[in-house]
């Protein structure tokens, strides 16, 4: 193993799993180099069912250099509706070209814009909105330009066969591998990694620290005027911060916005009423970034004491296949979960090896079982030193939380094309493309 980037290590990735040096280069010189499309997962009503039945018109979109919010926003505004009637199942990254379902509530298909850098083919209607979740995975094909050394493809792709298990039957071109199920850094915001920080603030019932590790907290990879407006803000005069924050920064800006209207004289009930100001899929973001770092903490520590990610050991807990899946993918269901006992390793490591089951990791909530054994000692080790409970993400709204499990590790069949060199590959939901990427490209995350 080797140690990870600095700003990996901030949001709990410690390691790389592959020794090999990697190929440098770069992602993302052009959005067309990362090419994003959902594996759809959700079914529709013809375009002409009873709306009054089937109110949400439900559109496939093509997006350009477009982050997800952003899009939402533009279309509502253009449609002269509220942010909240249109929906997604997953956040794609904004330079790149993604193809994905939007639901938007009660209109009709020729109210259907037309926005920039923008190509939306309509799908049906359904009788309710797509919600976070409603896909299968998503196929990708991501190209690196000006790879340093790219021959050094082959000796990663082996270790990350290694560490998926496989016998090394496949080519260097089309390999089955696998890397830890870690949250890639856009979880936590590629450039300052505070999401989690505001999460966490949250679940130890912290509004105020909650709202200043998102409108304070400069960070050294921002543009001098950012870092000097939060800095204003780090002294409470919200007016004088608002004055100076960039225009951009929307979802800063409105909660600056709630506080100046709280008129100095905040309490812990204002700054959580700032951190409502943004829409309800970002309240989330902050409460899953804290669940996900817990996360990546696990899995690093897992991987400093030497256990197995794709095989089970005592005290583990696996959940099984999903048998709704489209053929092809292999969807872990965390809803059918099994404790490893002495008894049971034997046949559940079968399970495992044939790709029915899969070892889990806690996103911790209040609902979560914790392993047992020295899974369940490292799970327990790092919620200490975080200094939360499950219990903690017992708060009001969209900050509640019950937790669930994920799998700690990601496989998937990859080819290797040459010229130039391209990655294609499937992952399921909820997994990240940039954390299979960081094992070829070995570079700081920021570098694109």
């Amino acid at each position: 193993m080797r140690e990870a980037h600095d700003i990996e290590r901030q949001v709990g990735i410690e390691y790389y799993v592959s020794d090999a040096d990697g190929i440098g280069g770069r992602l993302r010189d052009s959005p067309a180099d990362f090419c994003v499309t959902e594996i759809e997962l959700f079914d529709t009503e013809p375009v002409d069912a009873d709306p009054a039945a089937y109110p949400h018109l439900v559109v496939r979109a093509t997006l350009r250099d477009w982050d997800t919010n952003d899009f939402a926003g533009a279309l509502s505004d253009r449609l002269g509706i509220s942010r909240e009637r249109v929906s997604w199942a997953g956040t794609k990254d904004k330079r790149a070209v993604t193809t994905q379902l939007f639901s938007v509530d009660g209109i009709d298909s020729e109210d259907i814009p037309e926005l920039s850098d923008v190509d939306i083919e309509i799908i049906g209607r359904a009788g309710r909105p797509i919600l976070f979740g409603d896909l299968a995975g998503n196929r990708f094909e991501i190209t690196v330009r000006n790879p340093e050394t790219p021959d050094n493809v082959d000796d990663i792709t082996d270790d990350l066969r290694a560490f998926a298990g496989v016998d090394g039957m496949n080519s260097a071109e089309d390999a089955t591998v696998a890397v830890p199920n870690y949250f890639g850094q856009q979880r936590f915001g590629s450039i300052r990694p505070v999401t989690h920080e505001v999460g966490l603030a949250i679940a130890r019932d912290d509004w105020e620290g909650a709202v200043m590790a998102y409108v304070g907290n400069p960070h050294d990879r921002e543009p001098e005027q950012t870092r000097e407006a939060r800095a204003v803000a780090e002294t409470g005069d919200w007016q004088a911060a608002l004055d100076v924050f960039p225009r951009h920064l929307g979802y800063e800006r409105s909660m600056l916005h709630r506080l100046v209207e709280s008129a100095g004289d905040e309490d812990s009930e204002d700054f959580r009423a700032a951190l409502e100001a943004v829409p309800t899929n970002l309240q989330q973001l902050f409460v899953n970034a804290a669940q996900s770092y817990v996360f990546n903490r696990i899995l690093s520590e897992r991987l400093e004491r030497g256990l197995p990610f794709t095989t089970p050991v005592v005290g583990d807990v696996v959940c099984f296949t999903d048998s709704d899946a489209p053929e092809g993918l292999t969807l872990p269901d965390t809803s059918r979960t099994q404790r490893v006992t002495e008894k049971r390793l034997d046949s559940i490591t079968r399970h495992c090896e044939r790709g029915r089951a899969f070892v889990t990791a806690p996103l911790v909530g209040t609902e979560t079982e914790l392993a047992d054994g020295e899974p369940g000692d490292i799970e327990r080790a790092v919620l200490d030193e975080v200094g939360i409970e499950p219990t903690d993400f017992d708060q009001p709204g969209e900050f509640h939380s019950e937790g669930t499990r994920r799998a700690i590790a990601v496989q998937t069949d990859l080819t290797v094309e040459r010229d130039p060199l391209t990655f294609c590959f499937d992952l399921p939901k909820g997994s990240y493309a940039t954390v299979l990427m960081r094992e070829y490209l070995k570079r700081d995350p920021d570098d694109r």
